[in-house]
């Protein structure tokens, strides 16, 4: 208010000096330029001459303020250019979700440098550039996207491995994700990318030390985990037996690198029913029955299961009588069991008790018509010379789960 009161006060005190001055001496100018002659009034000619200079002043500083990008045309161009930013970026976006990539990508690294989340196109046009094929690209423009907003490292590195993943590029993108859990440890995005990779990569023995950490941040579904988990076991378990095969190591006392992996196993594997049974199946088929025998023994009396009773009838133990004698202690308490009966049969072969073993074999084969237990009896009848029965029984045990339809057969 005080500043216009001056202009206004300054104003009228040049009026009255020019009023005093036309009052005075109007004078003249003369100014004689090639042909052209131009007269004027003193007082006029010097207000033109200030109306100039105050002209020049107005351009001049608008040329500054254009050049320094602070003025009103610069800010309206900038506007401007960000509006267009704005209308690229999403057709850029509708573009990617209709599978559009080229010109999604076109849209969106075209529009970033203005773009208000510039991070957003680069990280965009990365995917769209991935799916047209051009990794080269897609590598540009994710540092393009780290160098647009600070602090992004994180984001970038994630999709950059997420890009990687897809593009079945695993060693890079492992490579991507050990480098971001040294930033964030526990993550959970980063942890189950990482899940991923060992998986597809069969890197056993790093999943299982990342599964700990998986069920302790409650990443994956229960059922999900535990199948996970017993996939991991069962291959460490499986190379332990293959590395000591290779070797050609047989002797119960070479069986160290086995042994010792399943004292590594977590609780809940040490009690599966299903890695049990194959860390026994493998200790037998290196040589080491007694310890594979004791152990199922061990289980199968707090523990039932088919599968081990069967894998139990099957293995050789170093006192075949006390493993007859434990299997039928069993039997008191399921009489009615196929599985059982058919391992009591193998185990009275291995005591050589023909007749007790055919007797147990028919049993279990009266319960329950596995193509096994008719092909366990079909054998021992052979040796019998009951050919004819020997023949039947081999037979059905062909035919048994064949797919063949059920169709009528000729009388004999």
């Amino acid at each position: 208010m005080r500043r216009l009161f001056l202009l206004l006060l300054g104003a009228l005190l040049i009026g009255a000096l020019l009023s005093l001055g036309f009052q005075y001496d109007t004078g003249y100018i003369r100014i004689s330029l090639g042909n052209y002659l131009i007269e004027t009034n003193f007082w006029i000619g010097v207000l033109l001459i200030l109306v100039v200079i105050l002209a020049l002043q107005f351009t001049l500083s608008m040329i500054r303020r254009l050049r320094s990008g602070s003025g009103i045309v610069s800010t309206w161009l900038n506007q401007s250019a960000e509006r267009r930013a704005r209308r690229r970026t999403t057709q850029g976006l509708l573009a990617l979700a209709e599978g559009n990539w080229p010109r999604a990508r076109k849209l969106l690294q075209a529009s970033a440098h203005n773009a208000d989340t510039p991070l957003i196109n680069y990280l965009a046009a990365a995917q769209a550039a991935f799916e047209c094929g051009d990794y080269d690209a897609v590598d540009d423009l994710l540092r393009k996207a780290f160098e647009s907003t600070p602090g992004s490292d994180l984001a970038v590195g994630i999709t950059q491995a997420q890009l990687q993943l897809a593009g079945d590029r695993l060693e890079q993108c492992l490579a991507t994700l050990l480098r971001l859990r040294k930033q964030s440890p526990h993550h959970p995005f980063i942890l189950k990318l990482l899940k991923t990779v060992y998986l597809r990569l069969e890197d056993w023995r790093e999943l299982a030390a990342l599964l700990p950490e998986l069920r302790k941040r409650d990443l994956i579904e229960a059922t999900e985990l535990h199948q996970l988990e017993r996939e991991t076991w069962h291959n460490l378990l499986q190379r332990a037996a293959d590395d000591i095969r290779k070797q050609g190591q047989s002797k119960p006392q070479s069986l160290t690198p086995l042994t010792r992996l399943w004292d590594e196993l977590p609780g809940s594997m040490r009690k599966d029913e299903i890695t049990i049974y194959e860390y026994a199946r493998h200790l037998s088929e290196l040589g080491d029955d007694a310890q594979a025998e004791t152990l199922l023994r061990k289980v199968l009396k707090n523990h039932w299961s088919d599968d081990l009773i069967n894998l139990y009838g099957r293995i050789k133990g170093t006192e075949p009588d006390e493993q007859l004698l434990a299997a039928e202690r069993w039997l008191q308490d399921r009489p009615n069991n196929a599985e059982l009966l058919l391992a009591l049969g193998r185990l009275s072969l291995r005591n050589e008790l023909w007749g007790k073993a055919k007797e147990y074999f028919e049993t279990s084969l009266r319960l329950k018509r596995s193509r096994e237990t008719m092909a366990e009896l079909g054998r021992l009848n052979a040796y019998f010379g009951d050919e004819q029965a020997s023949s039947r029984l081999l037979i059905q045990s062909l035919l048994k789960d064949s797919g063949l339809p059920d169709l009528p057969m000729p009388k004999a």
